[in-house]
């Protein structure tokens, strides 16, 4: 892992940490930590913010859009508290990163992807 991603992870707990009294726990599951880690973030950001990709902070993908802040796809995956049979309905996908951290635990996600018509 690199030190980008060491560092995102590193922020990411202390994020749960600083928030523990909204969300109900002290930690995030070994499971959503390993997606985190193993996702490849600077895949889903244009080659502009790829020196970014790892910032906990969400980014510009482009059409008015962002990637979110990795602590928030994080915290909302963990949240879900899924598990491997439910089926997971994404809209509005954006970046496709919540999806890829979702995606190595569940066989039965479905994206929606919004199309903008000028």
């Amino acid at each position: 892992m690199t030190k980008s991603r060491e560092n995102m992870i590193a922020d990411i707990k202390q994020n749960v940490l600083r928030t523990r009294q909204y969300i109900g726990k002290d930690q995030l599951t070994p499971r959503v930590i390993a997606a985190m880690q193993n996702v490849p973030r600077e895949q889903f950001v244009p080659v502009e913010e790829k020196i970014l990709a790892y910032a906990d902070t969400p980014l510009a993908i482009g059409h008015k859009q962002t990637i979110s802040q990795p602590f928030m796809v994080a915290i909302m995956t963990d949240l879900l508290d899924l598990k491997a049979d439910d089926t997971v309905l994404e809209i509005g996908t954006g970046s496709g990163y919540q999806a890829a951290v979702l995606s190595p635990d569940f066989h039965h996600l479905h994206l929606g992807i919004n199309i903008s018509v000028w």
